[in-house]
């Protein structure tokens, strides 16, 4: 067993370092906005090591293998269901403590805390029995698709739960290009966040925003907490194919060029999507939803739809972003930027809380083109990974293909496609 738990160590430990600086792009801009956050970015040498913690501990005391195999589904259902008993709490204690009708709040609310506080050490609890059942269900799919090495996943699969940090986006006003994202901690209040970008764009003359994500492929990759199975297989999913890529020349050349990073983020979304309804689909089928069809509402992260409706989304902010993008390449900036408010505020009406649309918004969001329209707009990097997945037999033949590519043009003549 010792000898076991030391080379799974060391092997952890080499992954770790092979993945686990690539989240900042370098580069003097970048460290002339770092003067603006350092003092609230986020801590990822602690948080790594103590997630490697965790996880070797599970390896150590092998908790998951006395788990009946047709009981582990059904303990990750009851953790979810824990985590959506403990979001419910804790709406009702911020609504108790927000009602200016309720004298005392901390008394009124003292049922409350005290159900929450027995619920959050039941969570304590089976939260890592929970991952190492859903990276065992992962790495089995990963294995049928053929996404092994020596019939295992390389790297294995390994997620912990966390509330990821906000990420700051910054573009140039004058093109839509992410020029950095530097990470953030969670609990800045929204007028706090509203005066980082102020003094961003002021000083520096960009495009900034303050994004919320889903996980991060550190390694561990970095996954939040949430009650929907569908969301969590995708997620947990995706930030692994990342790992999958960091190990050869896409993953490895992330931050080398515009086009490379949205052929990771968009190749990491389609495995993601494919692999992830194949877990729910075999273990948890009771929750398998059907198969997505263009119906006008957003994938996008970021937003959220009040009440479905005939508004098209995405059509809509492809249109937004085609425009923008030739208001820029003619130099109207101004022009451009006067535009965008202008959609944010039929995005609203329409029932989509964007807070912000701007160049940084696209420069983010539009290097997700997994699927036709959206932030992405006409750009076709997107379009071209897209037509390698329909061209390619199977997933893995589509990953093992455009993981070993590190330029657009590799992508340009494996599809047959004349881009300009």
């Amino acid at each position: 067993m010792f000898r076991r738990i030391f080379f799974l160590s060391l092997l952890l430990m080499c992954v770790v370092f092979a993945l686990g600086g690539s989240s900042l792009p370098p580069g003097d801009q970048v460290e002339r906005i770092r003067a603006f956050t350092r003092s609230i970015e986020f801590d990822y040498i602690t948080w790594t090591l103590d997630a490697f913690g965790v996880k070797l501990g599970q390896f150590a005391l092998g908790s998951s293998n006395y788990i009946p195999t047709d009981s582990q589904s059904q303990l990750v259902i009851d953790y979810l269901k824990l985590v959506s008993d403990i979001n419910a709490l804790q709406s009702k204690i911020q609504v108790i403590y927000a009602d200016p009708n309720t004298a005392n709040p901390e008394q009124a609310s003292a049922a409350f805390r005290k159900n929450l506080e027995r619920l959050e050490n039941k969570r304590s609890e089976l939260e890592p029995l929970a991952e190492a059942v859903l990276q065992g269900q992962i790495s089995t799919t990963a294995a049928h698709l053929g996404l092994t090495l020596a019939g295992q996943p390389v790297p294995p699969v390994l997620y912990h739960t966390t509330p990821p940090p906000d990420a700051l986006i910054v573009s140039p006003r004058n093109v839509i290009r992410q020029d950095a994202d530097i990470s953030i901690k969670t609990d800045l209040t929204i007028d706090q966040i509203t005066k980082l970008e102020e003094d961003v764009e002021r000083k520096m003359n960009v495009s900034s925003l303050v994004v919320g994500i889903g996980g991060i492929g550190l390694y561990p990759t970095m996954v939040m907490q949430t009650s929907d199975i569908n969301w969590l297989t995708e997620v947990v999913a995706h930030e692994w194919v990342h790992n999958f890529l960091t190990l050869r020349p896409l993953g490895f050349s992330y931050l080398s060029t515009p086009e490379l990073r949205i052929m990771n983020e968009t190749a990491a979304s389609i495995a993601g999507k494919e692999i992830g309804r194949a877990v729910v689909a075999q273990y948890y089928p009771q929750y398998l939803p059907p198969p997505s069809e263009p119906d006008g509402t957003s994938s996008e992260p970021g937003t959220q739809t009040v009440e479905p409706d005939r508004f098209d989304f995405r059509q809509e902010m492809r249109t937004t972003r085609v425009i923008v993008d030739q208001l820029l390449s003619e130099g109207k900036i101004d022009a451009a930027e006067n535009y965008m408010e202008e959609r944010r505020r039929l995005f609203w009406d329409n029932g989509y809380l964007i807070r912000k649309l701007n160049q940084a918004y696209f420069a983010f969001y539009g290097a997700y083109a997994d699927q036709e329209g959206g932030a992405s707009g006409a750009d076709p990097v997107g379009t071209a990974v897209r037509a390698l997945r329909a061209e390619s037999l199977d997933l893995a033949s589509f990953l093992n293909r455009i993981s070993w590519m590190w330029s657009f043009d590799q992508l340009k003549k494996a599809t047959f496609q004349e881009i300009n």
